[in-house]
């Protein structure tokens, strides 16, 4: 994975293992977000196509990994799978792969073997990274830039535009006002606070334009002390 900047989700529950192989795919290029049962891997998948590819333990905790996958080909999530699990029978092998599997791996395995794998499997035909980020309501497609909610198209600015394009990159997870100011003014001569007064108008739009009776709205919040935070708010409560 030298040549792929990938976001994988990791779904193990033995720490160890976890922990080894999670350390191993970052030192290889990958951002690695992590899960140790079906429930949280299906809550983290459900904030949007923010994966390239999901790493999936079968034997977790309470539901398996099978129940994982199938309930994601049922939704119509079709991000890639790949299995990692000691059930190496034939018969849970073909379970797996038609539930909707990409690919499967016996443990124990090899790292370097793994690495070839997900490299082959990232690059596949219609399986490189989806061209559109998504949270819920909210879309933006990575090569024009348009963003839309609830399919209508939200007008910003090009600044605004490459925030949001940073905060879905990492739904769930706060991004440092530094890391917004790098990203959206690069090496203009704007104040840290400029980033502020931005972040102030992206999220007045998002609001103005995202009304109940919408079950669910995108909205930046400030996280003092880490930055901000794109997530899903409950429109009616929040009316």
């Amino acid at each position: 994975m030298h040549t792929l900047t990938s976001r994988l989700l990791l779904v193990e529950d033995t720490p160890d293992l976890a922990l080894w192989l999670g350390t191993a795919l970052r030192q290889s290029g990958a951002d690695v977000e992590f899960a140790r049962d079906a429930d949280e891997a299906l809550a983290l998948l459900r904030e949007g196509d923010a994966f390239d590819a999901v790493l999936l333990d079968l034997n977790l905790p309470g539901r398996d990994g099978l129940s994982v996958l199938q309930e994601l080909r049922e939704s119509g999530n079709a991000v890639p799978v790949m299995i990692l699990t000691a059930r190496a029978s034939v018969p849970d092998r073909v379970l797996g792969l038609n539930l909707g599997a990409d690919d499967y791996l016996p443990k124990p395995f090899d790292l370097s073997e793994l690495e070839a794998r997900l490299q082959a499997l990232l690059r596949r035909p219609g399986r490189m990274k989806s061209l559109r980020l998504r949270l819920g309501p909210l879309e933006m497609d990575r090569e024009s830039g348009q963003v839309t909610l609830n399919q209508q198209v939200l007008a910003l600015t090009p600044r605004e535009t490459a925030a949001l394009r940073v905060l879905l990159e990492h739904p769930g997870r706060a991004v440092g006002k530094e890391a917004l100011h790098r990203a959206v003014f690069s090496d203009e001569a704007a104040e840290l606070e400029a980033v502020e007064v931005l972040i102030h108008r992206l999220r007045k739009k998002l609001d103005t334009a995202c009304r109940p009776p919408e079950p669910a709205a995108p909205t930046v919040s400030t996280i003092r002390g880490l930055g901000y935070l794109l997530t899903l708010q409950d429109a009616k409560r929040a009316a």
